[in-house]
C-alpha cells in the first residue's frame, strides 16, 4: 500500500525519524538533565523533583547497583510501585547501570509476580512497602532475588516524609506486615550510592532496555524485549508528531494518571514529555477521583493521557467541569477504544478534542496517532507515525484494499526484538521481513486514517456472522442512563454464541434505565444478529490496572434469555 496517509500529516511533522540519533536512552536523558537542570521534572502530592535532582539521585542508585550489588550489564531488575517520585529515580538508576527494567504491576498476585520474576531471571527488585508482603510470599522460589523496599513518602522533605509514612503505615494501615531478610531500605541505598563513583557505561542502542510483560497478541504473560533503539525510535516518532504543539510554548505540566509501569504512560509521559522539559504531575491513586481532581487543580496542565474509562470517570464528577482548561493543549486517549459519547462530552466540557492514538506493548507502543490539530473526534486511531508502515491483511497474509477489514500489521523501528525466551510465540506475531501482526481487526479509509473494528479474540460469531463488541458498546453508551458498558459473546446453549451486554447504570439518571430500553436502542441502530440477547446490570465492571475493561472476565456466567 502506498503511504497515502503522509498527505494528511500536519505541517512541520517529518515523514521519517533517525532511530540511531542517540546511542541509548541514557544519552537522551542526559541531554534533558543538562538542558532543563533547574526545572521541575516530576511532582507528586505537592512535592517536586527537578531534573538535576533526578539526575543526581539516579546516579547514586546506579552506583549502588554496580558497586554494592555488583550487577553486570544486561541483568534484570524489577520495579513494583505505583506513580511515585521514586519511580523515575529507580527507572533511570537501572538504565544508567546498563541493566534491564522489568516493570511489575504492584497489584499482582503472588502467582503472577512469581511468573515474571522467574521468567525474567530478575536479580533485584525495588518494591513499595505496601506490596512487600506479596514479595515475601514468592521469595522461597526466588532465593537469588535482592530486594529494596521504599515507603510512600521517602522522597518528600522532612517532616512530611515522616508524617506520610506514619499515616500510611499506622493510621490507614495500608502496609501489611512483611519479613524480607537482608532487604535494604531505599534511602540507605541512595546514601551508599552517593559516596561511590559513577561513570556512564557504554550502552549500545541494540542493547535490551525493557522486558515489558504483556498478555500480548497471543495470550499468556510474555516479556516483550524492547531495546534502547526501539524505545528511542518511538520517543522520536512521538516527539516529531507533537512538534507543532511544542512551538506553542504553553505553560504547565503533564497529568500522569496512568501508571508509569504501563507502556503507554512510560513512553508518552515519562520519556517523551520529560525529554521536552515538561513536568510529570504524578497521580498515585487515579481511582480516587475527588483526590485526582484536587491534584489537577493545584497547577496548570498542558496535556493529559488516559484511557476511555478514566476520561469517563472524570467527566462524571461534578468538580471536573470547574477546573481551568485554558492551558490544556492535548488530551490523548489510548489503550482501548475511545467512545464517541465520551469524546463529545470531553470536548464540550474542556473545549479541546480528545485525540485517539493506537499502540501496543510490542511496538513500544505508539503506531498511529491522530493529528494534533484535529478539530473534533473522528472515531479513527489516526495515521501511522513517522517511519512507520501499516497494512491490512487477510488470513493468508495478503494485503486488502481500502475499506476492507482485516488484521492490522505494523512495521517500523519501534517494533520489539521478540518475546523473551519464547521463539515460537515470537514467530507467531513477527514475520521474517519485520511485520508485527497486532491481532486487531481494522480498515483504512481513502485518506489513510485507520479504524479499529475490534480485537480478533473479542469478536463474537453469531450464527456464522461476525459481531464486533465495540460497535454494540458504542450504540449502548449513547443512552443517557448508561455509565459504562461491555459486550461479550457467551454460550447460548443450542443457539451457539450470543451477544450479552453488561451495563453500569448512571445513578444520576432517574428512573434507572431498563434492559428493554437498551434492547430497543440496539434495534434502531443494529442488525438483528448484533442485538444483545441478554443485559446484565452491575455496580462496576472488572478492569485492568490501567482501567481497560476486562471482557474475558465477563464471559463466564449463566445466560438469562429475554
Amino acid at each position: 500500500m502506498d503511504k497515502i496517509w503522509l498527505k494528511e500529516y500536519q505541517e512541520g511533522v517529518p515523514h521519517e525519524i533517525n532511530p540511531d540519533q542517540y546511542t541509548s536512552l541514557v544519552q537522551l536523558a542526559e541531554e534533558a538533565f543538562s538542558k532543563y537542570a533547574d526545572q521541575p521534572a516530576f511532582s507528586n502530592m505537592g512535592h517536586t523533583l527537578s531534573f538535576q535532582q533526578l539526575d543526581a539521585l539516579s546516579n547514586a542508585l546506579a552506583s549502588f547497583f554496580i558497586h554494592q550489588w555488583k550487577l553486570k550489564k544486561g541483568e534484570r531488575v524489577g520495579i513494583m510501585m505505583p506513580n511515585l517520585l521514586q519511580y523515575p529515580v529507580v527507572l533511570w538508576g537501572i538504565l544508567k547501570a546498563g541493566l534491564v527494567v522489568v516493570n511489575i504491576n504492584p497489584l499482582y498476585t503472588p502467582a503472577e509476580l512469581k511468573h515474571v520474576l522467574i521468567d525474567s531471571g530478575a536479580s533485584g527488585l525495588i518494591v513499595l512497602a505496601n506490596f512487600a508482603n506479596t514479595v515475601q510470599q514468592v521469595l522461597p522460589q526466588c532465593p537469588q532475588l535482592k530486594v529494596i523496599v521504599t515507603e510512600l513518602g521517602d522522597l518528600f522533605p522532612f517532616p512530611k516524609k515522616l508524617l506520610v509514612n506514619f499515616v500510611v503505615k499506622y493510621i490507614k494501615k495500608m502496609v501489611p506486615s512483611y519479613t524480607i531478610l537482608h532487604h535494604m531500605k531505599f534511602l540507605d541505598t541512595l546514601k551508599l550510592g552517593q559516596n561511590l563513583p559513577y561513570k556512564i557505561l557504554p550502552i549500545r542502542n541494540q542493547d535490551l532496555a525493557f522486558l515489558q510483560y504483556t498478555g500480548g497478541t497471543t495470550g499468556g504473560s510474555k516479556g516483550a524485549m524492547l531495546t534502547h533503539r526501539n524505545m528511542l525510535a518511538n520517543i522520536l516518532q512521538a516527539k516529531a508528531w507533537i512538534t507543532p504543539l511544542l512551538n506553542e510554548q504553553l505553560e504547565g505540566g503533564i497529568i500522569t494518571a496512568l501508571p508509569l509501569y504501563h507502556i503507554f504512560s512510560l513512553n508518552a509521559n515519562c520519556m517523551v514529555f520529560m525529554n521536552v522539559g515538561k513536568c510529570n504531575i504524578l497521580i498515585t491513586n487515579p481511582r480516587d477521583i475527588p483526590g485526582f481532581i484536587k491534584e489537577m487543580a493545584r497547577q496548570p496542565f498542558v496535556a493529559i493521557t488516559g484511557v476511555n474509562t478514566l476520561f469517563n470517570a472524570l467527566l462524571n464528577h461534578p468538580d471536573f467541569s470547574k477546573l481551568d482548561f485554558s492551558n490544556l493543549s492535548v488530551a490523548l486517549g489510548g489503550g482501548m477504544a475511545v467512545q464517541r459519547v465520551v469524546a463529545e462530552k470531553w470536548e464540550k466540557i474542556t473545549g479541546r478534542p480528545l485525540i485517539e492514538a493506537y499502540g501496543l506493548t510490542e511496538a513500544s507502543p505508539a503506531c498511529t496517532i491522530n493529528p494534533m490539530n484535529l478539530k473534533e473526534f473522528n472515531g479513527s486511531i489516526g495515521l501511522p507515525i513517522p517511519s512507520t508502515d501499516a497494512s491490512i491483511r487477510d488470513e493468508k497474509g495478503s494485503e486488502l484494499p481500502l475499506g476492507e477489514s482485516g488484521e492490522l500489521w505494523i512495521k517500523g523501528p519501534q517494533v520489539m526484538k521478540g518475546y523473551w525466551n519464547q521463539s515460537e510465540k515470537t514467530a507467531e506475531v513477527l514475520t521474517p521481513d519485520g511485520w508485527l501482526k497486532t491481532g486487531d481487526i481494522a480498515y483504512v479509509d481513502n485518506k489513510g486514517y485507520f479504524r479499529i473494528v475490534d480485537r480478533i479474540k473479542d469478536m463474537i460469531i453469531v450464527s456464522g456472522f461476525n459481531v464486533y463488541p465495540n460497535e454494540v458498546e458504542d450504540v449502548i453508551s449513547k443512552l443517557p442512563g448508561v455509565r459504562e458498558v461491555a459486550v461479550v459473546g457467551v454460550n447460548g446453549g443450542t443457539r451457539g454464541e450470543i451477544v450479552k451486554a453488561f451495563v453500569v447504570r448512571d445513578p444520576k439518571v432517574e428512573p434507572p434505565i431498563t434492559s428493554e430500553q437498551i434492547i430497543e436502542q440496539c434495534k434502531i441502530y443494529l442488525t438483528h444478529y448484533k442485538i444483545p440477547k441478554d443485559v446484565e446490570f452491575r455496580d462496576d465492571l472488572p478492569k485492568t490496572n490501567v482501567g481497560k475493561i476486562l471482557r474475558r472476565a465477563l464471559r463466564d456466567g449463566p445466560v438469562v434469555s429475554h
